[in-house]
């Protein structure tokens, strides 16, 4: 039996597949969180403006609190929309990793059970040449 496990270029493949999905996962799921973070500090940012009203009796300071919502709720909506946006991405590259280690981890299977093969080969040799130098010097005890 060969020592060298004859898919180790392959299975260095799959680890390095494996290595650069699990980088893209987790590009994704920070790329998630930074955008639900901003979501969150965008949505407190108008709950807090919303009491700021008050009694001001200037139409012109009320159009601009209003076009001021307006634009939060618009930039609320973008936010939102990114966000379904950096979820999918962050599942598909948690798809892609799965995939990637699954892969990976089936050649590392088939990489363990080669080495207890070939060492089990190399240990029943070894017995082998024991047993018969141990049968050579019984031969030789027996016949002297």
């Amino acid at each position: 039996m060969n020592r060298q496990f004859s898919l180790a270029g392959l299975l260095r493949l799959r680890q390095a597949e494996q290595k650069a999905a699990e980088s893209g996962l987790a590009t994704a799921n920070s790329r998630s969180s930074s955008v639900r973070e901003r979501r969150a500090e965008a949505r407190a940012a108008l709950a807090d403006s919303s009491g700021a009203v008050g009694s001001l009796g200037d139409s012109a300071t009320l159009l601009g609190i209003a076009a001021a919502r307006a634009a939060s709720q618009s930039m609320l909506a973008e936010l939102d929309a990114l966000a379904a946006v950096a979820d999918s991405e962050a599942a598909a590259a948690k798809d892609e990793y799965t995939e990637a280690r699954r892969r990976a981890v089936g050649l590392e299977k088939l990489e363990i059970r080669h080495d207890a093969a070939f060492l089990a080969a190399e240990l029943r040799a070894e017995q082998g040449d024991l047993d018969e130098i141990a049968s050579a010097a019984w031969h030789r005890k027996a016949g002297s």
